[in-house]
């Protein structure tokens, strides 16, 4: 039986120097990312065993590597990378994710802003 079950991963906190402005990239900010791997996590369930699944510690890890790494200006660019990475894992059909940016450079009151894609094994990197 085929069928797709989720693994997801909120409010990961990374330091980071995105931005279009010289000072987000000179001072930087907090970026918070959730991510959600649409995969089957039949086999894992029967053999309780890491290797059958997505270890969502090591996606946290590489994910915070690409949000602490190589600055880009959009959120858009940001979260295609974040993307990009977690296809890989073997077994993964499709991501969600989100890049909040609750410190962006807006001069009025507000909560978050953020951006959310999907993507899915063939359409992530076009």
């Amino acid at each position: 039986m085929d069928f797709t079950d989720e693994i997801t991963l909120t409010g990961l906190r990374v330091f980071g120097r995105h931005g279009v402005f010289e000072s987000e990239r000179r001072d930087g900010q907090y970026f918070i990312i959730d991510a959600t791997l649409y995969v089957s996590t039949a086999a894992a369930a029967v053999s309780d065993d890491v290797a059958d699944t997505v270890h969502y510690g090591e996606a946290a890890e590489r994910i915070a590597a690409i949000v602490g790494g190589e600055p880009v200006n959009l959120l858009e660019a940001l979260a295609q990378r974040i993307a990009d990475a977690l296809l890989e894992y073997d077994g993964v059909r499709m991501v969600a994710v989100t890049v909040h940016k609750p410190a962006a450079p807006i001069e009025l009151q507000f909560a978050d802003v953020s951006v959310t894609i999907r993507r899915t094994g063939r359409d992530a990197r076009s």
